[in-house]
């Protein structure tokens, strides 16, 4: 490997350390609550090393977050997709997608929960990697409307009835894991298929 690689692969992986020292600040003591001074002490690096890589506390907020949403859209992206059966490929997504914020937690509590909060919207604009999570959700409803097992015509109104949906249990298997759950499998597909169930009808 030449100094250049090196040096490249050694930017990358200290951007990486920025990224996850941010991620932790931010879900364990509030993002409000961290500074770019207190993201450099946990890494030992001066303040002044991060603003070589992010603008500021909100662009670290973005990255952390965005790179989040690019999980999420490999593992929805790596399902196989039925065109044949595209009620099955919602219901895996569906599962995947909860599974997924079971999985990190944090991550996606930080993404739709506290980004909000501090910046305009989910981070939807056009060209984003959000943008192309929704514009996933928005193909599959399409290919229900087209093959007339959705009867309901607007895209927009299904693919946000479905999201409400797995957002909503993921958020309260997220936050409420000592409440007295069903089955969790069981649980994530009656939601699952009740949501599908009530657009089908």
């Amino acid at each position: 490997m030449g100094v250049k690689e090196r040096r490249a692969r050694e930017k990358e992986q200290l951007q990486q350390q920025i990224l996850s020292a941010a991620r932790e600040l931010f879900v364990n003591e509030g993002y409000e609550n961290v500074s770019m001074r207190k993201i450099a002490n946990k890494i030992e690096y001066s303040p002044t090393t991060i603003y070589l890589y992010f603008k500021d506390k909100a662009d670290l907020l973005d990255s952390v977050c965005k790179e989040t949403l690019l999980n999420l859209l490999n593992t929805l992206e790596r399902l196989k997709r039925d065109n044949t059966d595209p009620i099955e490929t919602l219901r895996k997504s569906g599962k995947a997608y909860v599974e997924f914020g079971l999985e990190y937690p944090q991550d996606y509590k930080l993404t739709f929960v506290i980004r909000p909060q501090f910046q305009k919207g989910l981070g939807l604009q056009e060209g984003s990697v959000g943008e192309k999570v929704f514009n996933y959700l928005r193909e599959m409803v399409s290919e229900c409307i087209q093959q007339q097992i959705f009867h309901q015509a607007d895209v927009e109104t299904t693919g946000q009835v479905l999201w409400s949906a797995v957002h909503g249990v993921t958020l309260l298997l997220i936050d409420f894991p000592d409440f007295p759950w069903t089955e969790k499998d069981k649980l994530i597909d009656t939601v699952i298929e009740t949501t599908i169930a009530g657009l089908k009808a």
